[in-house]
């Protein structure tokens, strides 16, 4: 199914800690290799040994040595474990975590993950995690027909890992003893980085505490009635409100086929020609019987067909407006959505559309 989406692109109010993150306090990623056990048949083949290796190392570190051959189960799969590690989190927190199957496994469900080591981008261990997934789909086969809803290879544990070290303090911002805070615009504009450091100075009575540096960053002074209380300070920042200019573009998925844009959009003049050009090949496969007595062979004859059929090409010129306009005049003309989505992408390229086009 096609979609064709146009938004009205304008400004608009947002909560300030809404629309930015604070440098120095971000997320850290996690990860580690672990093994699901307790499946019912659906784990990872015999081919796949490596889910056998880990599960034998982790039974041998427990006391209970035992040889490859002696596992022969598919009740087991190995599984990668992901997270984050907030900014903040201490000792003891609790995280939730996702497991997804690296081998052949069919599926998770009924699984139980063993305790895994969840590793840092430094190398370093900061959680671990163990517990029964959650899986939202299921694989069901017999009699060699099968029946899968949803992905069952991917599953979560709900507050599944448990943080063992924080992340150093040398990594992270010190709000305690920050005497600048910067925040960063999650959409880079210049203009919505102005505004921003605006209403931060205008809020609390100080011309330079706030000064944009570039589209994406603003540098924040504490104040000197806040120094000391440096969190009710950016508690207070985050909770302001700032008018902010909604960005222009166009993002377009070539799989979908959807497309969604700002229907203010500026379009310069521009001349379309559509003539859509139809080629079709048909091949047809014949056989070749020889005459009663003959000595001929019979042969398998292929015979191609190829038709061409072209549209009278239609010229449409288009003065400029909006993209909204155009994508109203191209309706109009009856042009499919597809269709649409190749001339956006060619007006862009002829210079009619000054906004930036993604492609998903």
């Amino acid at each position: 199914m096609t979609l064709l989406l146009v938004l009205c692109s304008f400004a608009f109010a947002a909560r300030i800690g809404d629309v930015t993150e604070i440098y120095g306090l971000r997320g850290n990623a996690l990860q580690g290799v672990g093994v699901v056990i307790g499946l019912n048949k659906t784990g990872d083949s015999p081919q796949n040994a490596a889910a056998v290796e880990v599960m034998l190392k982790a039974m041998s570190g427990m006391g209970v040595p035992l040889a490859s051959e002696q596992v022969k189960s598919r009740n087991v799969a190995l599984v990668m474990v992901t997270g984050e590690l907030p900014p903040d989190a201490q000792s003891g927190v609790k995280l939730d975590v996702q497991v997804a199957s690296t081998g052949d496994a069919r599926s998770l469900e009924g699984g139980t993950l063993l305790f895994t080591t969840l590793l840092g981008p430094d190398g370093k261990a900061y959680a671990t995690a163990r517990g029964a997934l959650v899986i939202g789909g299921y694989s069901v086969s017999s009699g060699g027909e099968s029946v899968t809803k949803n992905h069952p290879t991917v599953g979560y544990i709900p507050a599944g890992a448990t943080v063992e070290r924080a992340v150093p303090s040398d990594a992270r911002l010190n709000l305690s003893e920050a005497a600048t805070v910067s925040w960063l615009l999650r959409d880079a504009d210049f203009g919505n980085a102005a505004r921003l450091a605006a209403v931060v100075n205008q809020t609390f009575n100080c011309d330079d505490c706030a000064r944009a540096t570039d589209a994406r960053r603003v540098d924040v002074r504490v104040p000197d009635a806040f120094l000391g209380a440096q969190v009710e300070f950016v508690a207070a920042v985050q909770e302001l409100q700032v008018d902010l200019a909604a960005p222009s573009r166009v993002v377009i998925n070539e799989k979908t086929g959807a497309v969604v844009m700002g229907a203010n959009i500026v379009v310069h003049p521009v001349a379309l020609v559509i003539g859509p050009l139809t080629i079709e090949v048909q091949k047809q496969t014949q056989v070749s019987q020889p005459g009663p007595l003959s000595k001929g062979q019979t042969r398998v004859v292929e015979q191609t067909q190829v038709t061409v059929d072209e549209a009278d090409g239609r010229l449409q010129k288009i003065d400029g407006g909006t993209v909204g306009d155009i994508v109203g005049a191209l309706n109009d003309m009856g042009v499919a959505p597809r269709e649409i989505i190749v001339i956006l992408q060619m007006m862009k390229t002829a210079g009619a559309i000054d906004a930036p086009i993604l492609v998903l």
